[in-house]
């Protein structure tokens, strides 16, 4: 299954059987494409983008240029300038100028203070995680165009990888959906699964983890999170929920449905048809090999974009929780700085 194509520095357009498609350019940037960018969007997609991210096509290069003036304004962020890549940054904060740069600021920061996550970050060195299906997507969206994201941390063995390596996969997984255009427009929702969860594994999932992936989800990743559908929880997700939900914004804590065991439940947010068969649905058994494949074929973009093999000691400081990122709150990028990297936990 391949879903690049290299040779000329590039990645080019292709499908595979995941529907990720790459919109040109990615990695370092190539600024001779500034400017270049074409429209893949359905008509019906271009009004919803107008309609909902204030979108326009007559003024979407502009956009994408008065983005580009403002990152030249901070050397500090080491962002591509491509229009792709602007783009979706764009679309994640409704084209607000100063939002979309604060989103790119908090992106590149995420690399710099958790270096537990981003160290060796390529599927590869995550394989354990892949083949046990604990990140996968679904092959095909739902009827509102949103792609489908299946959690199931049950699946996880910490005795043989920290809570951490969830965390890599789940963030290889947006970077790969949020390369589809109609990912950026319609967004996706989350499918988290706690069967099977034990004490084992509760022990390293508390509020200091679940409060890193809510920072990637709602600050730190060019991607519109439309719901998080919680399935088979145990009842202690719903006391660390608790504990998380005042550092959440008010729109994400809305997107939170807890279903316990009821599929009926389950169905009113995720419709059956597009759902496998272990969850009352009629799209056939989920198969998570086909996406850790699908991954595992990207492999040459992540050592490219992230770097390749690094031999690093075990950190205990950096451990199951890690750093917690010091988030922008500010209406321009802000600064890095040496205390930003040893920042409490403030969303």
């Amino acid at each position: 299954m391949s879903c690049y194509r290299t040779g000329t520095g590039r990645m080019e357009a292709m499908e595979d059987g995941m529907g990720l498609t790459e919109l040109g350019p990615v990695g370092v940037g190539d600024p001779s494409t500034e400017g270049t960018y074409v429209c893949r969007l359905s008509p019906h997609l271009v009004e919803v983008a107008r309609q909902e991210l204030q979108e326009k096509p007559e003024w979407r290069l502009r956009d994408i240029q008065a983005l580009r003036d403002m990152l030249k304004e901070h050397p500090e962020i080491p962002a591509p300038t491509d229009d792709g890549f602007l783009l979706r940054f764009l679309r994640a904060r409704k084209f607000d100028y100063d939002k979309a740069l604060l989103l790119i600021d908090n992106y590149y920061k995420c690399r710099r203070v958790w270096p537990d996550v981003f160290v060796n970050f390529y599927p590869s060195s995550v394989r354990h995680v892949l083949e046990a299906g604990v990140v996968t997507a679904l092959p095909q969206p739902d009827a509102q165009g949103r792609r489908i994201i299946v959690l199931r941390p049950g699946l996880w063995n910490p005795a043989v990888a920290p809570a951490t390596d969830m965390l890599r996969v789940l963030y290889m997984t947006l970077e790969m959906l949020v390369r589809q255009e109609e990912t950026q427009v319609c967004g996706l929702v989350v499918l988290a699964d706690y069967a099977g969860l034990g004490l084992a594994h509760a022990s390293h999932l508390g509020p200091a983890f679940v409060r890193r992936v809510a920072t990637v989800l709602q600050d730190a990743f060019p991607v519109r999170v439309k719901a998080v559908n919680i399935f088979n929880e145990p009842i202690i997700m719903k006391a660390i929920f608790a504990i998380v939900k005042p550092f959440l914004k008010e729109k994400l804590q809305k997107r939170y449905y807890f279903h316990g065991s009821d599929l009926s439940s389950l169905h009113r947010s995720l419709p059956p048809g597009v759902l496998p068969n272990e969850y009352g649905g009629a799209a056939g058994s989920l198969d998570a090999q086909r996406w850790a494949l699908t991954l595992l074929d990207w492999e040459p973009f992540f050592l490219r974009e992230f770097g390749g093999p690094v031999a690093i000691a075990p950190t205990p400081a950096l451990g199951t929780e890690g750093q917690q990122l010091q988030i922008g709150t500010s209406r321009a990028a802000s600064q890095y700085s040496d205390e930003a990297e040893e920042a409490s936990a403030k969303l």
